[in-house]
């Protein structure tokens, strides 16, 4: 009865292969970490890079920008000393210009990239292209080529009816009763003028 009861016993691993810690499953994705970070999504984020950028290199921003700085410089130094937010050195304005050059220089270079990235892409379509429509040239090349020298072996018009000519004097001659100086096709030396190819 002993060794019956420690066969159905669990055993527990013992030794250097033991672990106390629940091993994870490889059949299944592990749980989303928390992070301390926000996450984004990069393509959204460079979509809109792309449009902060677009709309930056355009003269309707560079107006809104100028209406901007004009409206306030003139009202520091128009309005009433009470109401006026940033004196004459615009010390603030020159902060908010500054801040909006450093996220303008970023973005503007994050549009760059993916554009970088899609000539690059197209490129290598281009290229890919390129090189199939190179190599159906050859083929077809090769292929013209074949046929040419194909037809080098092939009788043309002028041949044929040359030989029809020939054929009908010889029987014409035969019929007039010249069998001795006959001479058939078979019997010619077998030459085809060049002009004829």
């Amino acid at each position: 009865m002993a060794p019956e009861r420690e066969s159905t016993r669990e055993r527990t691993p013992a030794g250097a292969t033991a672990s106390t810690r629940p091993r994870p499953r490889l059949d299944q994705p592990r749980p989303p970490r928390r992070r301390l970070v926000p996450e984004w999504d990069p393509e959204a984020f460079g979509r809109l890079s792309e449009r902060i950028a677009r709309f930056l290199g355009t003269g309707r921003f560079i107006v809104w920008m100028t209406v901007v700085i004009i409206m306030w410089v003139a009202w520091n130094v128009f309005a009433p000393k009470d109401l006026r937010f940033d004196n004459y050195p615009f010390i603030f304005l020159t902060l908010m210009l500054s801040l909006q050059a450093s996220y303008a220089a970023p973005l503007i270079l994050l549009a760059q990239n993916r554009q970088d990235d899609r000539d690059r892409v197209n490129l290598e379509q281009d290229r890919k292209q390129n090189e199939r429509s190179i190599a159906d040239t050859e083929y077809l090349t090769r292929e013209i080529a074949a046929l040419r020298i194909g037809l080098g072996e092939v009788a043309t018009r002028d041949w044929i009816r040359s030989e029809l000519q020939d054929l009908m004097k010889e029987l014409e001659y035969r019929k007039d009763g010249h069998h001795e100086h006959a001479i058939f096709p078979a019997e010619r030396p077998r030459a085809r003028d060049v002009d004829d190819r």
